[in-house]
Parts: C-alpha cells; sequence; structure tokens
C-alpha cells in the first residue's frame, strides 16, 4: 500500500499516460488519408513532371539517411539508460570515460561522411534539374502583388512582333532571349486574386502547358520576392525583382494542378494561388488561339530590369 493508505500504484498514471501517447500516435498515424500508395512517397505528392521523379528520390533517400541515424542514437540511448541504471549496476557513480580518441574520432568522421553522402547526391541532381537546354516551350512567368502573369513566348497567329526586341520583356537577361522564337508576338494571361478556374472552380489564374513537352519558365518580379511552386511538379524557384531565374520540366500527366506562391511576399501572400492546366499539344495550340481572339496579344511587362549588380555578375560568371 501506498503511505496515504490508498492501494493505487503510483506507476499507474504513467502507464496511464504512456497508453494515452501512443493511442495518440496511433490516431495521427491512421487519420492522415493516405494509403499505403502514398506512404512510400513520405508527404510527396504524386509527381507529374518527367524530372519530379529524382526529386522524390533524393527526399526518399534523405529520410532514409535520417531514419538510419535515428535509429542508432535511439538505439545507443536507450542501451546505455538501460544496461548503466544504478538499480542494476548498483554504482552511485560509474567509471568516468575521458578523452577517448577512437570514440572522438568516430564522432568526427561519421557525420562528415553523413553530410558529404548527402551534399554529393543533393549536387549531383541540383546540376541535373538546373540544366537549361533548348526548350520546346517557354513561359514568362511575372510575379506581382497579389497574383500572376503568364506571356507565352510562342509565334502565334494573328499576333505579331518579336520577343527578343519586346520592350515588355527588357527585364529579361539576353542569355534568355537567345532560346525565344524566331518573331514571338505571343500571346499573354492576367489574373487577380479573385480569377477562379472555370473547370474547378480553384482560385488564381490558369497556366496552360502542354504535355510531353519541355517548357522554360522564366521567372521575374514587378515587385518583392515571390516564389513559383507548382506542388506535383515537386520544384519551386524564388522570383525575385531585378533578377531572372529559369528552369525547365516536362509535364507527364494531363490534368488541373495547384501552384501558389511559397515566398512570404505581404499581406495577402496567402493569396497569391494558381493552376496549372496541362493538355494535349493541339489543345495547348488551341488555347494560345482563343487567346488571340481574346485581343490578349504581346505581352505584359515582365518586371524590373536587371540591377547593374546582377549584371556585373552573370558577366563574371559567363
Amino acid at each position: 500500500m501506498s503511505p496515504n493508505g490508498s492501494d493505487r500504484s503510483p506507476r499507474r498514471p504513467m502507464r496511464r499516460k504512456l497508453l494515452q501517447a501512443l493511442t495518440a500516435g496511433l490516431v495521427l498515424a491512421t487519420a492522415t488519408g493516405c494509403t499505403w500508395e502514398d506512404f512510400p512517397r513520405l508527404g510527396m505528392p504524386t509527381p507529374t513532371t518527367e524530372e519530379a521523379p529524382r526529386i522524390l528520390s533524393l527526399w526518399q533517400g534523405s529520410w532514409a539517411a535520417a531514419l538510419a541515424v535515428g535509429v542508432l542514437v535511439w538505439g545507443l540511448i536507450l542501451w546505455s539508460a538501460f544496461f548503466h541504471r544504478r538499480s542494476r549496476t548498483k554504482v552511485e557513480v560509474p567509471p568516468q570515460t575521458r578523452y577517448n580518441m577512437p570514440i572522438e574520432a568516430l564522432y568526427t568522421i561519421v557525420p562528415l561522411l553523413i553530410v558529404s553522402v548527402l551534399f554529393y547526391f543533393t549536387a549531383r541532381d541540383e546540376s541535373e534539374l538546373m540544366k537549361l537546354e533548348k526548350p520546346d516551350v517557354t513561359v514568362n512567368v511575372v510575379g506581382f502583388q497579389w497574383s500572376w502573369c503568364f506571356n507565352y513566348v510562342e509565334n502565334v497567329d494573328g499576333s505579331t512582333g518579336d520577343a527578343k526586341t519586346s520592350k515588355e520583356l527588357d527585364a529579361i537577361p539576353a542569355r534568355y532571349k537567345d532560346a525565344f522564337p524566331a518573331d514571338a508576338g505571343g500571346v499573354y494571361d492576367c489574373g487577380v486574386p479573385g480569377t477562379r478556374n472555370p473547370q474547378t472552380n480553384n482560385p488564381g489564374p490558369t497556366l496552360w502547358l502542354p504535355e510531353g513537352k519541355r517548357v522554360r519558365f522564366v521567372l521575374t518580379s514587378r515587385d518583392v520576392i515571390h516564389s513559383f511552386w507548382v506542388v506535383p511538379f515537386l520544384m519551386k524557384q524564388d522570383v525575385i525583382p531585378g533578377h531572372t531565374n529559369a528552369f525547365e520540366v516536362t509535364p507527364s500527366r494531363e490534368g488541373t494542378f495547384l501552384g501558389k506562391c511559397a515566398e512570404l511576399c505581404g499581406v495577402d501572400h496567402s493569396r497569391m494561388l494558381f493552376n496549372v492546366k496541362v493538355v494535349s499539344p493541339e489543345r495547348y495550340e488551341q488555347h494560345l488561339k482563343d487567346l488571340v481572339k481574346k485581343g490578349q496579344t504581346g505581352y505584359v511587362p515582365a518586371g524590373i530590369s536587371q540591377t547593374e549588380h546582377e549584371k556585373n555578375r552573370e558577366s563574371n560568371i559567363l
């Protein structure tokens, strides 16, 4: 019996708390709505571009490395706590080990090896993902508070002009314009936070892309730093005023997908949403013609011109 006369064991509250914690963990693990097919992706959506599986593989490898390190650390902690507990050894203060060089060398070398391996795979995949080749389609994505514009740099019947000499695209450096099609008059589409996709009713403007075609996104901003993120592409990049970023993907599945700004850009950041509609190349060409019929020919201003500092940096790189 306990000193106050109760026969309740002091260990029961602890066991009850442990049971409650395990129950809560089980609920959290099973109430996420994920299936066994979703579990190997570890929270990532289903990839919808040819490049996305490389990102997913890097994500899964990082989790595997983290889990292996975690199991080792947890195992050492539990082993030390169990086998060196005072009730087992009957020793008030166990022998103290100081300046154990092999162990200290191990603690230094192993983390360096782990970081080096992760760095290698990250650098390898990043160099492949950021490689710019000859694109089939080029879209200038213009971020502004609080929505998006899309300049389709295409040679479309009914739209005259040249993207390489267009004043609206002066903010884009010449090294990106070199890949523009000749005499690309182009079309555009702009949105506001209240714009909605007519098929899904999702908020934001809709960017159309052709399936199976390599698409280059040229990212420019009119005001502050934004971030262009198409969620199932598993790829995002900052949209910076005075600095142009670009990356390429090849959509591999038709459908309408969600996109958003991933950089806190101000009071209405949460409303900077958009949609990406991947269709057949024929349907994509028809959409460009539809924009011509609406009178949305030419280009909207791409954004803030490249700063002198950025021009100097690029000239040193090139």
